[in-house]
């Protein structure tokens, strides 16, 4: 084919190390779970020391108070995001082997899970410490494009998660039997929409410009709920618009339903990241809701 990309030969380590005969690796994915986790953990403390940006001129936390709240964090990001994977892809394997639910090494993560332990985290230290819901979920939404923008990036790197197949000029060759298995595809090698740089540019880059202007040039910090709000609504519209071109998990395809829908409605579907999104919309414009009732 002519006018596509070759996938880059990068290798999904970046480097290992041999100890007392076991190899220990650092690979992309985990790399960018902690770029994601530290870099996030910045942008909430620097917003903590600028108590103008807040409702009253008053921060919701103080900036030891994040120190914490980051271990709250991670613990829902790995709980949740494995545990959605878990019930939402492939609850009839694991049901089958849960010894292996822990193995995590294994990969397999969700985002949607990993939001949900978030949330689950967040509510119960604002209880605990007694710091304004609102108001911490605007920051902890003011974070989360970086990491999503990393994780995205790693998911490419790492020849997973791809779109459909596609003979645009930016469509790439991914590695591997499952990649180059495109029925009903005539031309070979079967060249496919690289869904993971989609959404690195949507749901992290483009998402995060958005968050940061609305904080800086609109104040948006001052209305609790209004950060958190467009983060979500952002979001789910991106990846319900990114999940037209993203291959569905294998698990869901079928000769009767080539796209992998979870939900039929007469000649269309929705894919399962679809259908999770469209609660997140929901929720967007609630707490946007809310931070106008609140102003």
């Amino acid at each position: 084919m002519l006018g596509v990309l070759n996938f880059p030969d990068i290798g999904n380590e970046i480097f290992s190390v041999s100890l007392f005969g076991l190899e220990f690796a650092l690979r992309w994915y985990a790399l960018a779970y902690i770029a994601g986790l530290l870099i996030g953990w910045r942008i909430v403390v620097a917003a903590m020391r600028r108590p103008a940006l807040w409702p009253e001129g008053r921060a919701p936390m103080r900036p030891e108070q994040v120190d914490e709240l980051l271990t709250w964090i991670i613990l829902g990001v790995i709980l949740g995001g494995r545990l959605g994977f878990v019930l939402f892809y492939q609850p009839g394997h694991y049901l089958a082997n849960p010894l292996e639910i822990p193995m995590v090494w294994q990969g397999g993560m969700a985002f949607h899970g990993g939001l949900a332990g978030v949330c689950i985290a967040l509510v119960l230290f604002a209880r605990r410490h007694g710091v304004p819901l609102l108001s911490a979920a605007d920051a902890l939404a003011l974070a989360t494009p970086v990491g999503l923008f990393f994780g995205r990036i790693a998911n490419f790197i790492n020849a997973e998660l791809w779109g459909r197949p596609s003979d645009l000029p930016w469509a790439v060759v991914f590695p591997g039997y499952l990649a180059q298995d495109c029925p009903g595809w005539d031309m070979m090698p079967c060249a496919r929409h690289p869904s993971q740089l989609y959404e690195a540019g949507l749901e992290g880059l483009l998402l995060g410009l958005v968050l940061v202007w609305l904080v800086r040039a609109r104040g948006a910090l001052r209305r609790p709920g209004a950060v958190a709000g467009v983060f979500f609504l952002g979001y789910g519209l991106a990846r319900i618009f990114v999940e037209l071109f993203r291959e569905a998990d294998p698990q869901f395809i079928t000769p009767d339903n080539p796209l992998g829908h979870v939900v039929h409605l007469g000649g269309a579907g929705l894919s399962m990241g679809q259908l999770l999104s469209l609660p997140m919309v929901g929720l967007g414009l609630v707490f946007l809701l809310l931070s106008r009732r609140r102003a």
